[in-house]
């Protein structure tokens, strides 16, 4: 994965116990990164740098904001289309 636990309590600025939450939604936000970006190989995806380290950064914001799942979905996905849009593939 391009982004580390401790790069993603770094971004999030928290230096408590919560790297087990935070794992968690990192692998989400990974995930779903990956799936609206259209790759199924993480090292084909990794290999797309920053843009991918910043989406998924961002995306991992977002689920941290919004623990309780109270956020737009459908905005959220419209934002990573934009931000992956340059690396994004036509289909699967």
């Amino acid at each position: 994965m391009i982004v580390t636990l401790d790069e993603a309590k770094e971004y999030l600025r928290i230096d408590d116990d919560e790297d087990a939450t935070v794992d968690i939604l990192l692998k989400a936000a990974y995930a779903l990164c990956m799936h609206i970006a259209r790759y199924d190989d993480e090292t084909e995806f990794d290999a797309a740098g920053d843009i991918v380290k910043e989406a998924v950064l961002f995306t991992l914001g977002v689920f941290y904001e919004h623990r309780e799942g109270d956020f737009d979905r459908h905005q959220l996905t419209l934002q990573l289309r934009s931000l992956l849009q340059g690396i994004r593939k036509v289909a699967f």
